[in-house]
């Protein structure tokens, strides 16, 4: 096969001319770009050669100077002031050393403070725990040096054999000190207590070395000596006083020492607000509840370090401030008044052999429109001496039986229930039920007589408030009847009462507040109907099956004096400023009246109710006839609930009542629990002089 030929075709060669280097095209940007950088390198590199060589000498005169820091001092609290101005809680002012720890102290450090201090100003030994102990025995470097030379290489070690870190190993050498062969003389102790409360501070934190018993000698040798033992001050230190000594105390609450701080089950809540681990806060009730509004704004203080971090100089540079105050509305002179009514009347109970096994007894006034708390008094017998004790706190967490007291809410809720209308007629006589049970109220065991709505609540008949509690179980009374199982006639009745403020909070502005026994038990482990479940009913119709607190009864008649609507009991009237003299000022934040909830749409009925309890003291069978002639007009309801005390039958005597009854100004509500009897009237008496004293309190009479 011959191979193809293939054509000629002519072709041109392009020849390339002999060229030089490449030139790199650079943008002008970035040439201009570069440029400016090397001027400014070449600037810092001027800059930094001349602080280094011509200012070397004034950096250094400056670290040696130190640096400075401000830290905060502690500011008194504001006051606590009755509503008309008295000071129920103060500030003692004391003569204080303090001394602000630096950074970088040493525990040796701190040992040589502490030495220099005792040997300017008296200290009271305090006393010192073993930890205590060893840390100052530690302090002393050759007894670290020994206590560190016990340490055995698996000491040194955690589980995974790593290096423990320098507290860990400190802790090991705490161990390896035996606290029997620490012996302290005299002064060593006073030398030990120092050191504890300095090691214990914060750096940077004052912390006081002695608040008590401070002399103005003492005073003038730590002003003197200041320069010498940099981070010494002489100053102010304050304590909570009580002018009226133990008057409204268990409400007034607490608060913490330095030693305290901050309580541990709330440190981090106050941490995260600002507060420092050893602040002093409100620990319960008023001063706990109030603690943003109290607590002072803290002065603050220039101090000066040097370059080993310790302090050289401390200036104060702006005061603190003392908290705002806080205003009740109770008035001191009216709850004296008050507590020592009950005391009068408890006493006369004591003495007659009445309240062999009462613990207590308990009267509150509010302002039913407003909720003012104007009087809380509450005392409890103490069982081994028999002398009275302040339980102002009973009156918001000690709960009783009421017994006849409640029957307004029954009534409220008979209304509710459509179980009655108007002033609806039913006859009171004894209930006999299938076994054998029978339940009558107290004046009549064995008559029928037709009683008003009114009527009822004016002679307290039980068995009107027991047929309506049949009603709502869907059934009426015949003679030795058995009564259906309806539990749920608890919660029916229930849910009235609470519209009043029984067997639920009163919302009352103090913490911890009871809510008295609600039993929704109604059946066995075993599923089965608990026997005498619905007689326990028939009892909580008439007001002796749960138990109240007194505050809650005063919630309760106040509702009933509103004509309905349910206020908050408040203790305090506002937060107040300082003014000029830091004495009360101008208010800052008042308190409102809070309404809780309103019963609508029953005006006609709570104005039969206002009538039948108007009855009860004015009526030809009233049960408070005894509050007739008062300074002014009352309506109440009696209460007289049986129980069990010491194993012995007693009753609780209850009282509640507003006043005027055409326009009440006052709510009162009156315990006297588990007394013999009340054949004396002393729940009356106390009602009735209550209500004297306000009137004559506030010149209405």
């Amino acid at each position: 096969m011959r191979n193809k030929k293939i054509p000629w075709r002519p072709f041109s060669k392009k020849v390339k001319k002999a060229q030089g280097p490449k030139k790199t095209h650079v943008p002008f940007r970035l040439d201009f770009l570069f440029f400016i950088v090397f001027v400014l390198f070449t600037a810092l590199v001027v800059r930094l050669s001349y602080l280094q060589i011509n200012q070397h000498d004034e950096f250094v005169q400056i670290v040696e100077k130190g640096q400075k820091s401000v830290i905060e001092e502690n500011a008194p609290r504001g006051f606590i002031y009755d509503s008309k101005g008295k000071v129920l809680v103060g500030n003692k002012a004391n003569q204080a050393i303090l001394y602000t720890r630096s950074s970088g102290m040493t525990a040796e450090d701190i040992k040589k403070v502490s030495e220099q201090i005792v040997d300017l100003i008296h200290i009271e030994p305090e006393k010192l725990s073993a930890r205590d102990q060893k840390d100052y025995w530690l302090s002393d470097p050759k007894e670290l040096k020994k206590a560190e030379a016990k340490l055995t290489v698996s000491d040194k070690l955690n589980s995974k054999g790593e290096q423990l870190s320098a507290g860990d190993l400190y802790k090991k050498m705490v161990d390896k000190v035996d606290v029997k062969d620490i012996e302290l003389s005299d002064k060593e102790k006073q030398v030990a207590t120092v050191f504890k409360k300095i090691n214990g501070a914060y750096a940077l934190q004052p912390v006081i070395v002695k608040n008590k018993d401070v002399t103005p000698e003492e005073i003038a040798v730590v002003g003197e000596n200041t320069a010498s033992i940099p981070g010494l001050s002489a100053g102010t230190d304050w304590e909570r006083e009580y002018p009226e000594k133990d008057q409204l105390r268990s409400i007034l609450g607490t608060v913490s020492t330095e030693k305290q701080g901050l309580p541990e089950e709330k440190a981090e809540k106050y941490l995260k607000k600002g507060y420092k681990i050893n602040d002093r806060v409100g620990l319960s009730y008023l001063e706990e509840a109030y603690e943003n509004d109290l607590k002072g704004k803290k002065g603050e203080s220039e101090i000066v370090t040097d370059k080993n971090q310790k302090i050289t100089s401390k200036k104060e540079t702006k005061a603190g401030e003392k908290g705002d105050n806080v205003v009740l509305t109770i008035d001191l002179e009216f709850q004296k008044k008050v507590q020592e009514i009950l005391e009068n009347n408890y006493n006369g109970l004591i003495q007659s052999g009445k309240a062999e096994f009462s613990e207590g007894a308990y009267v509150v006034v509010t302002e039913p429109a407003t909720g003012n708390v104007l009087s809380m008094n509450g005392v409890r017998k103490d069982p081994k001496t028999g002398e009275l004790q302040d339980d102002t706190l009973g009156t918001i967490n000690q709960a009783f039986v009421p017994g006849s007291s409640i029957k307004a809410a029954t009534v409220m809720s008979g209304y509710q229930n459509n179980i009655i209308s108007g002033n609806e007629t039913m006859v009171d006589e004894p209930l006999v039920f299938q076994g054998g049970l029978t339940k009558s109220s107290l004046f009549n065991h064995y008559s029928a007589i037709p009683l008003t709505t009114t009527q009822a609540l004016e002679v307290s008949s039980n068995v009107y408030m027991m047929k309506i509690a049949l009603g709502m179980m869907g059934t009426s009374y015949s003679p030795n009847m058995s009564m259906p199982i309806r539990t749920d006639v608890f919660g029916t009745l229930r849910d009235t009462y609470e519209q009043f403020g029984l067997g639920t909070k009163t919302g009352i502005d103090l913490p911890k507040e009871g809510v008295g026994f609600i039993n929704k038990q109604y059946k066995d482990k075993d599923g089965n109907y608990i026997p005498g479940i619905m007689g326990n009913l028939l009892d909580l119709s008439f007001g002796n099956y749960d138990t109240y607190t007194p505050m809650q009864l005063n919630q309760y008649v106040a509702t009933v004096a509103n004509g309905g609507t349910r206020v908050a009991p408040h203790v305090v009237k506002g937060v107040y400023g300082n003014n000029d003299t830091g004495s009360l000022g101008e208010v800052k934040k008042p308190i409102e009246t809070k309404v809780l909830n309103k019963i609508e749409g029953q005006d006609a009925e709570f104005e039969l109710i206002k009538q039948g309890m108007y009855q009860v003291v004015n009526g030809p069978m009233g049960t408070g006839h005894a509050l007739q002639g008062a300074s002014l007009p009352i309506a109440a309801k009696t209460g007289t609930a049986e129980t069990f005390a010491g194993g012995q039958e007693v009753i609780n005597s209850t009282i509640v009542g507003y006043a005027p009854y055409d326009n009440p100004q006052i709510a009162v509500s009156v315990i006297l629990p588990h007394i013999k009897d009340d054949d004396n009237g002393a729940n009356t008496a106390v009602l009735r002089e209550v209500v004297n004293a306000y009137a004559e309190t506030n010149n209405k009479q």
